[in-house]
């Protein structure tokens, strides 16, 4: 049987008279990777934020480990890691110092060197941020979520701008982190990336769910329903020949 480790109840959030969440449920497993999809408005930054403890309800329950949102803020903060953007690293200093700088603030000793490791990072260990590769620095921004040794770590389109090579070696880390035992929540505007990495999902549409299933069952519904795509699908795409032809190996810019 599957543990829950975040169960979302009728979850309401209000902009004064605008309902971006509308009454939602679903729970999320320990040790799974969970998408969170849907167009832009949809809901679905509302409803992380909130699990986040970065933004306030309206209205519902939200349980993180057995913690109440309500009355656990603070002991849901010390086992979640929240990706931030690239954008809110100091691009002059080096990696070990923006560890060290994130560890003080969590108040958690933390091995730099290791942690840039399991990120790939270990031989940019003296370089400063702003030298890093758009790829580099999503693995970055992945690894200061693990500073605290977080139970369950949100990544919010992680993989956006990437080329596909460094797209993939993203994937794969995501996987390794899942691997070790940490629950992964991720949003993504790439279908191709969610069929890949999530366990199970689901899309947001106007504040509302309106599906929530493995990404397989997904498909096998929808195939069921007596849906043909207009093109023959082949068994390899352009993406794929691009890999094929460069190769999948991490690469510096």
């Amino acid at each position: 049987m599957n543990n829950t480790i975040i169960s979302v109840k009728n979850l309401k959030k209000s902009y004064g008279s605008f309902e971006a969440v509308k009454d939602i449920s679903f729970e999320v497993y320990e040790g799974e990777i969970f998408g969170l999809l849907g167009p832009n408005g949809a809901g679905k930054s509302s409803t992380l934020e909130i699990i986040e403890t970065l933004r306030e309800k309206t209205s519902g329950e939200i349980i993180v480990d057995g913690l109440n949102l309500d009355n656990d803020k603070e002991k849901i903060k010390r086992i979640i890691g929240v990706q931030l953007q690239t954008s809110g690293f100091y691009p002059g200093l080096k990696l070990v110092e923006l560890i060290e700088l994130f560890a003080g603030l969590y108040n958690q000793p933390v091995n730099a060197n290791e942690l840039l490791k399991l990120v790939n990072l270990e031989d940019k260990a003296k370089n400063k941020f702003k030298e890093l590769s758009g790829g580099q620095k999503q693995r970055f921004s992945i690894a200061t979520t693990l500073i605290n040794k977080p139970k369950i770590i949100f990544l919010d389109e992680p993989t956006t701008g990437l080329d596909p090579q460094a797209r993939r070696n993203l994937w794969d880390l995501i996987k390794d982190i899942r691997s070790k035992g940490t629950t992964v929540i991720i949003t993504t505007h790439y279908m191709d990336e969610a069929e890949q990495l999530c366990d199970r999902l689901a899309i947001l549409d106007e504040g509302k769910i309106i599906a929530l299933a493995s990404p397989d069952k997904l498909i096998d519904d929808l195939i069921a329903s007596g849906f043909e795509r207009p093109k023959q699908v082949k068994a390899a795409n352009l993406e794929d020949v691009f890999i094929h032809l460069t190769g999948k190996d991490i690469r510096e810019e």
